[in-house]
């Protein structure tokens, strides 16, 4: 590059051929042409050597190119192509010199650059001067023939040539007015295109559809320098605006934007040096992929690394962003903007491919950030939710009203957000989201009511397990003739209450019928169920039961007052009675009877238990009973065969000692001897009873030795030391025998001196006896009855029945002592 000012001149191609890129692309960064659009113009000047080109385009457009040194002599000045840019002309206009034609230096026959240099300058410039001597206008040899030629063929080159100027300067302009040698050189023109061969496609088509051909004259520089200069001013004005309409190149045609003109004239230099036609609309539209291609990659690529769009999409990574939709339309619309203005220029079709796929690229950068939003939208949507529902329900609102609430107003929310977060260059779709979002609501929606539900239905079924479980138990602890019809108003009653009000409380989840009484009759069998499964609860302990029954039947009478066997009760009769009760007690417990059919399940009990009714067959020889399903049945008839006999064998020792004690009592209460022993006590001992009634002093001591003994007996307590065994008595009696002599002896002295000292607490009890003994006072011997040690535990199944005892304690021990009291 030529060390000058500003019209930064650069050698654009060298004498072999090599394109300068570097030069070139200094050229327009430190012109701005880069900046210029269609707005600018491209002058190229053609000529024989040394027909003063350079020196033409110095003065016409103020640049510095070289120029030949007349004293020197003749010879080749420029050599490749140079440009540079035309000082003060507006629209930006670069200058093109060529290498001059017709060179000595290239030879005759060397004329390959000369075409290619002439064929890149019709591909490039709008406009091409054509310096040729005035003196060779009409000659048949003229010097500018064969550049004529040239430019008419390589012209042929071109698919689709350009419209370009054609403006030939005639120089050393002489006397002739130019109103003269105009018409002749339009002729000598016409006739060179007439003669170049030319494609089928233009054989026919005339020089102006191609070129729009000028012509001016200059005076000579060396002879006439200030007209030259004076003629040259006045030609610098036409180029001011001359892509203007009405200007020199007004109606040019396939311009390429001034960003893309460095890679244009490189592919078509490029083009040209392969020896290749040159296509210009298709390179037009090469040109222009990749200019804009490489346009789009750069704002793609500054979109990638912008602060506001990284700012935004870290943002977007830790949770919503508000405005996030306006935000990165901005972002986008910068870069796309830019774009646009920087490829409009270029061919339509292209800069339109190109951005569409600019700005797939860009929505694909920006995508996952909006599906983050979206997901942290649907997130935050579905945590209100369920917090809102939460706390409408601890209200106390309906479930269904508040779940409608609580949605429609995420829901909205949620679109909301997706509003927010739309980019008006893309219409994403976020329906996907929201159906997901509408699922999880749904889904937790559901769980919920179940969850509701389920603790609603718990509740339920602990109310009826607290109204029936209890009362079922003590009915049957109870049972008789009318328990299963109790049960069965209690389970109805129960049922009844718990239904209407479940039906109350689930009303506000506005479920679908079926489920309602769906839901309804599980709470009805629920019922059923805890009476069946408290049945066989206690039909499993049956043998316990029918235990107590008969232990609280045959140990009380009819007022429930604990029996005392004083010999005159009938245990034969109380024995029956209390069978009687344990096998009624049997019968109940044999069958669940919800259903309030009737059966002969006691009947049949008594026939064959009780009253010992022989038959054929035997009616307890089976595993069902008549009359009852099989799912009903707790206690199957054989198995109550074998219950009744384990009770009978269970319950016969109770049954003994009652008698035992009957037989006890009387023995304690019966003082004479038999009736034989007195007549022989009569017989043997009248001879003593005789001394006895001589002598009064006998009378009299055996007097006080029986209120003696009666004492000693009294405060000894024998009969009650000897209730806890013969031996235990008599180590008893023994050893209270001598402190009851001495505290009697002591009690007499103290009597007959007339005063008493304050007595313990066991001589109170001495005192209080020996006035029993006073009063003739008798305590009756009691009895009680030993219950045996008994247990049962009876597991029911559908096929047979297993028994065990455990030791059972006395359950009435506090009786007997409340029975001997009541003597």
């Amino acid at each position: 590059m030529a060390d000058t000012d500003h019209c930064c001149s650069t050698q654009l191609i060298d004498g072999d051929g090599e394109f300068n890129v570097v030069g070139l692309d200094n050229f327009m960064r430190t012109t701005k042409f880069s900046n210029c659009g269609l707005s600018y113009a491209v002058v190229a000047i053609m000529g024989p050597q040394s027909s003063g080109k350079s020196t033409l385009l110095n003065h016409l457009f103020q640049t510095n190119f070289r120029e030949m040194d007349a004293y020197r002599g003749r010879s080749q000045t420029t050599k490749g192509i140079w440009i540079a840019h035309c000082v003060g002309i507006e629209p930006f206009t670069i200058a093109m010199d060529l290498e001059g034609t017709d060179g000595r230096e290239r030879g005759e026959d060397d004329t390959t650059f000369e075409k290619q240099s002439a064929l890149f300058a019709l591909a490039i410039a709008d406009i091409v001067l054509i310096n040729m001597w005035c003196h060779d206008i009409g000659r048949e040899q003229a010097a500018n023939k064969p550049l004529l030629k040239t430019v008419f063929q390589v012209m042929m080159r071109l698919f689709s040539p350009r419209k370009t100027t054609l403006l030939f300067v005639i120089r050393d302009k002489t006397k002739t007015p130019l109103e003269y040698l105009e018409p002749i050189l339009r002729e000598d023109i016409q006739k060179i295109w007439n003669v170049v061969s030319k494609p089928a496609a233009h054989k026919d088509t005339p020089l102006s559809e191609f070129f729009n051909v000028e012509v001016t004259a200059l005076s000579s520089y060396e002879e006439k320098e200030e007209l030259f200069k004076e003629q040259v001013a006045q030609l610098r004005q036409r180029f001011f605006n001359s892509i203007s309409p009405g200007g020199l190149a007004g109606d040019r045609r396939g311009v390429v934007p001034a960003s893309g003109f460095s890679f244009s004239a490189q592919q078509i230099w490029r083009v040209i040096k392969e020896n290749k036609d040159l296509d210009l609309p298709a390179h037009k539209v090469m040109v222009a992929t990749v200019r804009c291609e490489e346009i789009a990659n750069e704002k793609f690529c500054r979109l990638s690394s912008d602060e506001d769009w990284l700012a935004l999409e870290e943002a977007v990574q830790s949770g919503s962003v508000s405005g996030f939709g306006r935000r990165l339309s901005s972002i986008l619309e910068t870069y796309f903007s830019e774009y646009d203005s920087e490829a409009t220029y270029f061919d339509e079709d292209v800069r339109n491919a190109k951005r569409k796929h600019l700005e797939s690229k860009a929505l694909d950068l920006v995508h996952p950030a909006y599906l983050n939003l979206l997901g942290h939208l649907r997130f935050k949507a579905l945590e209100n939710f369920k917090s809102r529902l939460e706390r409408m329900l601890k209200e106390a609102e309906g479930f269904a009203a508040s779940a409608c609430a609580c949605t429609e107003s995420c829901m909205h929310e949620f679109d909301q957000g997706c509003a927010d977060a739309a980019i008006k260059q893309a219409n994403w779709d976020a329906s996907k989201v929201r159906e997901k979002l509408r699922r999880d609501i749904d889904a937790h929606k559901l769980s919920v009511r179940d969850a509701k539900l389920s603790e609603l239905v718990a509740r339920y079924e602990e109310k009826l397990r607290q109204l029936l479980c209890e009362p079922v138990e003590s009915l049957f602890d109870a049972a008789g003739r009318d328990t299963w019809a109790s049960i069965r108003q209690l389970l109805r009653r129960g049922t009844e209450t718990a239904v209407l009000e479940f039906s109350t409380a689930i009303s506000s989840f506005e479920l679908d019928q079926p489920t309602i009484e769906s839901m309804l009759q599980g709470l009805r069998d629920y019922a059923r169920n805890l009476v069946v499964k408290k049945a066989r609860e206690e039909a499993g302990k049956v043998l316990i039961l029918m235990k107590d029954r008969f232990s609280t039947v045959f140990s009380h009478d009819n007022e429930l007052m604990p029996r005392v066997w004083t010999g005159k009760e009938d245990i034969k009769t109380i024995t029956k009675d209390a069978r009687a009760a344990s096998l009624r007690l049997l019968a109940v417990m044999a069958a669940i009877r919800l259903d309030e059919k009737p059966d002969k399940i006691e009947n049949i009990l008594l026939s064959s238990l009780m009253e010992a009714t022989v038959t054929s067959p035997d009616p307890l020889a089976s595993s069902t009973w008549e009359e009852v399903p099989p799912e009903n049945t707790l206690i199957t008839p054989v198995q109550c065969k074998s219950l009744w006999r384990q009770f009978k064998s269970e319950t016969e020792y109770t049954v003994t000692q009652a008698i035992s004690a009957q037989e006890a009592y009387k023995r304690s209460n019966n003082w004479l001897p038999p009736p034989w022993a007195i007549v022989a006590m009569v017989v043997l001992g009248f001879n003593e009873f005789m001394l006895l009634l001589r002598n009064p002093l006998y009378l009299m001591f055996l007097f006080v030795a029986f209120l003696l003994s009666k004492a000693m007996w009294v405060q000894m307590d024998v009969p009650g030391q000897f209730q806890h065994g013969t031996l235990a008595g008599l180590i008893s009696i023994s050893s209270r025998f001598l402190p009851t002599v001495m505290n009697l002896l002591k009690r007499l002295a103290e009597e007959a001196q007339g005063h008493r000292t304050p007595e313990s607490p066991t001589q109170q009890q001495s005192s209080v006896a020996f006035q029993s003994f006073r009063n003739q006072s008798q305590l009756n011997p009691s009895s009680s009855i030993a219950q045996s040690s008994v247990s049962s535990n009876v597991s029911v199944s559908d096929s047979s029945v297993e028994y065990s005892s455990p030791n059972l304690m006395q359950r009435r021990s506090t009786k007997v002592q409340e029975a001997e009291l009541s003597q």
